[in-house]
């Protein structure tokens, strides 16, 4: 029951991240669509009241004009929708999930032995401490280099780019593609609590006031949106990636992040530009360009299959039976109906059996094969002469 629970805490914590994560990126994205396409207002009586900027949008059958005034409106109006319940439950959202697979298991998710040789706490702590260090560090950046922008963004990657780098040094790739992930995740969600949100009250207790309103608290909560929409991206695929290990298993899977997370981010400059009436094809080439790169350089190679012979010399075949021994020396520990290193089989797949084995012999060939990211971390030591005799019995018609 204890296991049957866990997965429906995980499914109803993936949903609601979704269905929350869906709200807050399709709100960020239209006010940037809305603030890059405002223009100047051509009536007096707009330009009096202090409106800097309207725009007039069909959608679903009736006329919208929405009006964004250069500081604050002469009079604070009844009432007023705030943005923040989005961003707040979609990192509580993703981090209850991120809790419940990857701390509640470090030894299966986080730790890899072959790339640091950590205990389960340590790769809890750290991992946590990306989440804590990656906003502070950035809030540091964006305070110090506050009146210099492109060198702040300049750092702000270069950064990024440090952190991917140790992550990817320290924990299993899976783990640290999505650890990145949630560091950025934490800088978007900490610029709405601790900049966005609070620079807003203060605009709105001046009105209240009856005091001037100090424009910094715009700029600022400007600022610090600004760089959310650039993050998105990155974050989005960072989030994805636990789905296709031929992105984290790579030798070199931390150049592999960051590259993709730069496409993410020249596809994102295209559409902010384009918002703006300025098309510039340069960055979405630039970023095809590089995925195609990438896609090129981690693609797998021929899986080099040795010949057994028996002492007439001829082939030997390996029969189910040999491949069912070596998976459940090496895979059933994760994969059974009562797992001994986690509370259920994971993803749901089971290999005790041969006709599980029959079920799903692709994507073992595939996982513990071709992309070799199966066992996680190689945790069971599976050695490359026991994924070779797998191969030999998928590639023999898996009988």
């Amino acid at each position: 029951m204890e296991t049957y629970l866990l997965d429906w805490a995980n499914l109803l914590l993936r949903w609601l991240h979704v269905i929350v994560a869906i709200a807050w990126i399709g709100s960020s994205f239209y006010f940037v669509w809305l603030d890059n396409s405002l223009k100047a207002p051509q009536d007096p009586t707009l330009k009096k009241k202090g409106v800097g900027g309207e725009l007039w949008a069909l959608h679903g059958g009736g006329f919208y004009n929405p009006q964004k005034y250069l500081g604050a409106p002469p009079e604070l109006p009844d009432d007023v929708h705030w943005f923040y319940w989005e961003s707040y439950s979609t990192w509580l959202s993703g981090f209850g999930l991120f809790s419940v697979l990857y701390l509640f298991n470090p030894k299966v998710f986080l730790i890899d032995p072959n790339v640091a040789h950590l205990s389960p706490s340590t790769a809890v702590i750290l991992a946590l401490s990306f989440l804590v260090a990656g906003w502070l560090i950035y809030d540091v950046l964006c305070r110090a280099l506050r009146k210099n922008e492109r060198l702040l963004a300049i750092l702000v990657v270069l950064y990024v780019c440090t952190a991917a780098w140790a992550a990817c040094h320290l924990f299993a790739g899976r783990a640290a593609f999505l650890i990145i992930g949630a560091m950025i995740a934490t800088i978007m969600s900490a610029n709405v609590f601790f900049w966005i949100i609070p620079g807003q009250r203060k605009i709105v207790a001046s009105m209240k006031a009856n005091q001037p309103v100090d424009p910094i608290h715009g700029q600022r909560g400007k600022q610090r949106s600004v760089h959310n929409t650039y993050f998105t991206l990155p974050v989005l695929f960072a989030m994805l990636s636990n789905h296709y290990s031929m992105t984290y298993s790579n030798q070199y899977n931390w150049l592999v992040l960051i590259l993709i997370m730069l496409a993410g981010v020249l596809i994102r400059q295209f559409f902010i530009l384009r918002h703006k009436g300025k098309i510039n094809f340069a960055y979405p080439t630039f970023a095809v360009v590089l995925l195609t790169a990438v896609i090129a350089w981690i693609a797998p190679s021929s899986v080099s299959v040795p010949a057994t012979n028996n002492k007439a010399g001829t082939t030997t075949e390996v029969s189910i039976n040999e491949v069912q021994q070596i998976l459940q020396a090496r895979c059933v520990q994760c994969h059974a109906a009562k797992p001994s290193m986690m509370p259920s089989a994971a993803k749901g797949i089971a290999l005790e059996t041969t006709d599980h084995i029959k079920q799903h012999a692709q994507l073992i060939y595939q996982q513990a094969v071709v992309q070799k990211n199966m066992p996680l971390g190689n945790v069971t030591n599976i050695t490359d002469t026991e994924r070779a005799r797998i191969a030999a019995w998928f590639e023999a018609g898996a009988k």
